[in-house]
């Protein structure tokens, strides 16, 4: 049985979209004919899946809460001795998204064929990631694929919650950066251009600092717009050269390494991710190597990612874990001695574990921390650029209280 979408007309003349089971397009078309629906178009859910979303949307296709969801579901299900195909079609019923349900029923459909489930998912890379992946098939070759799953499951969640920490963290910051710009723009738009007028006809000479205003503001009203054109032209052509060079990302990414606060906290993001993934891979049965080289590549910085690779390829050679993710320079020597601790008794699974959620508990600090930081320097910044406008402003006039 394959999953189809199908869009078809009902007998009062309205269109109709959905999902349904067949063994063929043409079984659809019949199945469909047999509820008086007459069909329109008829398309395999895995194909649309793969050939019919925009490049734009693929990489996030599912949302972390919902993957996190249909994770949870599926660990339960499995865990109560239900068989695949059959937790498939009850996590797929019970989504509420059209795609998700799609995707599901895509992934039921190439288990019924033969695939395992790790195979399977594998047909979707835009949906589940080579870690995702991976780690169901350790579970399905260790025989504890339910235990992997519920693991996967709290990963996923411990991820999303991390993601939803910093983006409110962000929210207050983003919105006094707004507003302030807000205000300065309405200054030196509306604001400075009508003192100008009053300045002119006392036809004194200006203070520097009032000249310069001046000049900014003419500047903003006459070439503002293409300014803005500019700002944004920019920004395009960064992401873009960031995404297609790999040599320019790596700049890019080893400057941001040295920046104060942003440096200390890539670092963090990555080696917990890292620490984390390293754990599941490892509960899984997944062999020391395999489970360096599979949780490398959700590293997002380029070179704490070949630095981990190179580790993998000491530890291949003989060293031991601890000492080459130690010669990394990136990990903290909390996690760098919970890893040998771990090595030296056999604990590594525990130890990893522990070193994970270290380097979690020091993201969380690091934001409460950049935050107490990050407010107070925006406020002063823009107390300080509104101050300059206001004595620039009032320098004429008080000079012309001086002369009268």
């Amino acid at each position: 049985m394959a999953a189809f979408h199908y869009t078809c007309i009902d007998s009062n003349g309205k269109k109709q979209t959905g999902l349904l089971e067949a063994e063929s397009a043409k079984h659809a078309r019949q199945l469909l004919r047999n509820k008086n629906l007459m069909p329109i178009s008829i398309h395999s859910a895995s194909q649309k899946i793969t050939l019919r979303i925009p490049t734009f949307f693929r990489k996030n296709y599912i949302d972390p809460r919902e993957l996190a969801s249909i994770t949870r579901q599926f660990s339960t299900l499995l865990a109560a001795g239900m068989p695949i195909e059959e937790v498939l079609a009850a996590v797929a019923e019970q989504t509420e998204k059209p795609r998700s349900k799609g995707l599901m029923l895509a992934v039921r459909s190439k288990v019924l064929e033969g695939h395992s489930l790790a195979a399977a998912l594998r047909e979707f890379p835009n949906a589940f990631s080579e870690l995702y992946c991976g780690t169901i098939a350790a579970g399905e070759k260790s025989g504890h694929l339910d235990i992997v799953l519920q693991r996967l499951a709290d990963y996923t969640e411990q991820q999303l919650n991390i993601r939803q920490k910093i983006q409110q963290a962000l929210i207050y910051p983003a919105i006094m950066v707004l507003v302030s710009f807000g205000i300065v723009g309405f200054l030196l738009e509306y604001v400075v251009p009508k003192m100008v007028t009053v300045y002119s006809t006392a036809g004194q000479s200006l203070p520097d600092m009032t000249r310069f205003l001046i000049a900014m503001s003419n500047g903003i009203q006459k070439d503002g717009i293409y300014l803005l054109i500019l700002i944004v032209i920019s920004i395009w052509l960064f992401r873009r050269q960031l995404k297609k060079s790999i040599s320019f990302r790596e700049k890019i990414h080893s400057l941001w390494l040295k920046l104060p606060i942003i440096g200390k906290a890539i670092k963090t993001v990555n080696t917990a991710r890292f620490s984390r993934t390293f754990a599941i891979l490892s509960a899984a049965g997944v062999s020391v190597l395999e489970a360096m080289t599979i949780a490398s590549k959700i590293i997002t910085n380029l070179p704490i990612r070949y630095a981990v690779e190179e580790a993998a390829n000491r530890v291949r050679e003989g060293a031991s874990i601890h000492l080459a993710l130690k010669q990394t320079h990136y990990f903290p020597a909390m996690s760098i001695h919970l890893l040998a601790s771990g090595e030296a008794s056999g604990q590594l699974e525990t130890m990893l574990d522990r070193a994970a959620t270290n380097q979690e508990n020091d993201i969380s600090r690091l934001i409460e921390t950049s935050l107490a930081l990050f407010e107070p320097m925006i406020i002063l910044i823009m107390g300080a650029i509104v101050l300059f406008i206001v004595l620039a402003v009032l320098l004429p006039i008080f000079q012309l209280n001086q002369f009268t």
